[in-house]
Parts: structure tokens; C-alpha cells; sequence
């Protein structure tokens, strides 16, 4: 066992690994100049999976309205105990609820979350994308490639691009599935921790 995991964090991973997990993923595009370089940006696609089936579910913007595919997943993640995915507290998360706060939505509620970037242990000298740990753990399913072209037809929600986006997104899924298993297998991962919108939670406007 790692010297970080004490026996009190095993039990609480072990009671989470029975718990419901779901695997998730976004895509999103540039949308407005901000300052500078910096753009602001719009979810083009959301897919996830629960942890131990192999269904994928897959939303996209073109085929989905905005509002329809933040409602589908608001219903899933509020089920699920726990959430995983790759850089998800720094970047997915927080882009979603983003995207709640402009169509007038309420924004993601409190959930654990097991983000295999953020929470990998402590490394030097390795890239630590989703697509470098999956090539180096071996994992069979390889992270669907884009490049400055097909990024341009996907961004433009074409018919074409929309396919291409939505193979991203649920091939992102399917390799993050195979790859956390292995690094949990492996005991590459620290436990679980609390994602929050704001500490200590949100006021209720009075009636």
C-alpha cells in the first residue's frame, strides 16, 4: 500500500469504488475575443458512461439544444456519488457551470470527484495528458486525434464536424474509463476529494 494511503483513506476508497461513478467529458470552442489571446469560449459536446457499463451516453450541440444537453447531464451527475475525469475540477466543472450561469440555470451542485490529472501522485519529467498516460499505460483505446482542420469543420457544427466532435468526445471517455482503472490499479491515484461551486454553499433568495 502507498505510504499516503493510511488504512482510515482505504476504507473511505474502498466504500467509494461501490458507490456510483460517472465518467465524463466535454468539448467546447472558442466563441468571443476576450483580452489579449484569450477567448471565451461554448460547450459543443458533453458525453459520459458510468463507471462499469459500457454504454456511452453523448450530447451535441447542432443536434441538441444548449439547454437540453446541460439539463441531460445536471440529471445523471446529481445522481452519481462520484465524478471522474481528466483535469475536470480545473477545467470541465467549472466550464459547465459557466455555461449554467449564462442560460440561466442553477449551477452544479457539491460532488466528489476523482480528477486523474490533479489527483495523479506527485511526478517530474512525465507529460501528464490523458492522451501521454494512456499511451504509456498501454491502454487499447487511443484518444481520437484532431488537428487544425478537422478542429475548424467541428467548431463550425457542420454535419461533419458534429461526428467528428462527438467521436472525440466519447473516444475521450472510453480511453479516461480503461486508463483510471489501470492507475488505480496500479496506486497512482491519492484519494477522492470535494468539488464545490463556492465554499460553503450558495444563499436561497427569500420568497
Amino acid at each position: 500500500m502507498p505510504s499516503w494511503l493510511s488504512p482510515r483513506r482505504s476504507m473511505r476508497l474502498t466504500k467509494v469504488d461501490e458507490r456510483k461513478i460517472l465518467d465524463f467529458d466535454i468539448e467546447n470552442r472558442p466563441l468571443a475575443y476576450w483580452y489579449g489571446d484569450a477567448t471565451t469560449g461554448e460547450i459543443t459536446a458533453i458525453a459520459w458512461s458510468w463507471v462499469g457499463d459500457k454504454k456511452v451516453h453523448v450530447r451535441a450541440l447542432g443536434e441538441n439544444t444548449m439547454e437540453d444537453m446541460l439539463s441531460d447531464f445536471v440529471e445523471v451527475f446529481q445522481e452519481a456519488d462520484m465524478v471522474t475525469g481528466h483535469y475536470i475540477r480545473m477545467h470541465d466543472l467549472p466550464v459547465l457551470n459557466g455555461a449554467l450561469v449564462e442560460h440561466k440555470m442553477r449551477p452544479l451542485p457539491p460532488k466528489l470527484t476523482s480528477d486523474t490529472k490533479l489527483d495523479l501522485v506527485k511526478v517530474k519529467h512525465l507529460a501528464v495528458s490523458q492522451e501521454a498516460l494512456g499511451a504509456m499505460l498501454g491502454i487499447e483505446a487511443p484518444k481520437v486525434g484532431m488537428n487544425q482542420v478537422t478542429w475548424r469543420e467541428a467548431n463550425r457544427l457542420t454535419p461533419a464536424g458534429i461526428k467528428l466532435t462527438k467521436e472525440r468526445v466519447v473516444g475521450d471517455v472510453v480511453q479516461h474509463k480503461l486508463m483510471r482503472a489501470e492507475l488505480l490499479r496500479l496506486g497512482l491515484l491519492r484519494v477522492p476529494r470535494m468539488w464545490y461551486t463556492v465554499p460553503g454553499g450558495l444563499a436561497i433568495a427569500e420568497l
